[in-house]
């Protein structure tokens, strides 16, 4: 009787059994075929054409660099916008962290290129007495804005309307 019962109950044979993994892999891939393709669809290449069909055919360098300055640069003194240079300094702790600082000063009228320089070497001072600390995250980085404009609006007596921040790197 046991015989019988055994045989009743077959196992299923090796074959049907790798063709089932087989089926499911390949159900389970063409699933995250789908879904990838429907989160990230792949990008278009109308960009690429138009960058080629802008790009000038060969050795016509020149008339690209005519059209690109007929565009006026956003720092002039008829916009009343100055870009101080690139302000490096050493951070006051850790010592070994170093602080990369692009700003651009907005000045009420004409700007005054003497008193953008007092400003540069002003913003270079105080930020040889900012800790890493202090400048973390984005509320850190919130509030040395807050005390940059604050002692610019001082130096300048009310004469820069705005300071903008073009690139902040701490290393």
């Amino acid at each position: 009787m046991a015989d019988e019962e055994e045989g009743g109950k077959k196992k299923p044979s090796l074959v049907i059994t790798i063709a089932a993994i087989a089926v499911l892999t390949l159900l389970a891939a063409g699933g995250g075929w789908f879904v990838g393709n429907m989160l990230a669809p792949p990008p278009a290449e109308k960009p690429v054409e138009e960058a080629k069909a802008a790009a000038p055919a060969g050795g016509e360098h020149g008339a690209a660099g005519e059209k690109g300055q007929d565009l006026a640069h956003i720092s002039t003194e008829a916009n009343g916008i100055v870009l101080l240079d690139p302000i490096t300094s050493n951070l006051a702790y850790p010592s070994d962290n170093r602080v990369r600082l692009e700003v651009a000063l907005m000045f009420k009228g004409a700007p005054d290129v003497k008193l953008a320089e007092e400003i540069h070497q002003d913003i270079m001072a105080y930020m040889r007495t900012v800790s890493l600390q202090q400048v973390q995250g984005p509320r850190g980085f919130q509030y040395l804005r807050e005390d940059l404009e604050e002692r610019v609006d001082l130096r300048s007596e009310g004469r820069v309307t705005n300071v903008m921040f073009r690139t902040f790197v701490i290393e």
